[in-house]
């Protein structure tokens, strides 16, 4: 059984053009983190780096400080960076 072609009964309308603009606006960018954000998470990576570094430290398994100080210190680290993210930047107006 073959197809019956359709056409459309009235034109299809389509969206109007934008309006152009005559004059370039300049707007400042604004980036989610400031400086201030990127020191913190700066901290973070280095607490994080030594608190792996407090892990491997010893040849004794059940030392404390690969027990007990070296994952405070990285949750220490992770804790820090996730201040870092959620810290919202100084508003300069």
């Amino acid at each position: 059984m073959a197809q019956k072609l359709v056409r459309p009964g009235t034109p299809v309308k389509t969206a109007a053009k934008p309006a152009t603009r005559t004059s370039l606006e300049v707007q400042p960018v604004h980036f989610v983190f400031d400086k201030s954000n990127y020191t913190w998470l700066i901290a973070a990576v280095v607490v994080v780096i030594l608190g792996f570094f407090l892990m491997a430290g010893t040849t004794d398994i059940y030392s404390s400080t690969k027990i007990v100080v070296a994952p405070l210190t990285v949750l220490g680290g992770f804790a820090i960076g996730f201040y870092a993210i959620l810290k919202k930047p100084a508003t300069k107006e």
